[in-house]
């Protein structure tokens, strides 16, 4: 029991605990920022995905259009509703359907 009473009193070993413990919970980069930082890394790192993927995606589409006129005139007609000389276009539109109590 003295022998326990001893150690707790060791004066190394309280500055070491206290320098664990101060270094885990009270530093600028404790543990609970540590993982804000990580997690907003994550999040990064997902949003720099999608927005390469939907670069190379808009970069196949720019060489499309500048070179393929099937695409110029598809793009026409779907976005910009235009259409030949004697040519009809019907534009179907979806209605929700209300609903009565």
């Amino acid at each position: 029991m003295e022998r326990f009473i001893n150690t707790i009193r060791n004066k190394y070993l309280i500055a070491g605990v206290a320098f664990v413990v101060w270094m885990c919970f009270f530093d600028r980069y404790d543990f609970a920022t540590q993982y804000n930082f990580q997690s907003e890394k994550s999040k990064l790192e997902e949003e720099k995905a999608y927005y390469t993927k939907e670069i190379s995606t808009i970069e196949t589409a720019i060489k499309d259009v500048q070179y393929n006129p099937n695409e110029i005139q598809r793009i026409a007609r779907e976005k910009y509703k235009m259409k030949k000389d004697k040519e009809d276009i019907y534009i179907v539109t979806e209605v929700e359907a209300t609903t009565k109590n």
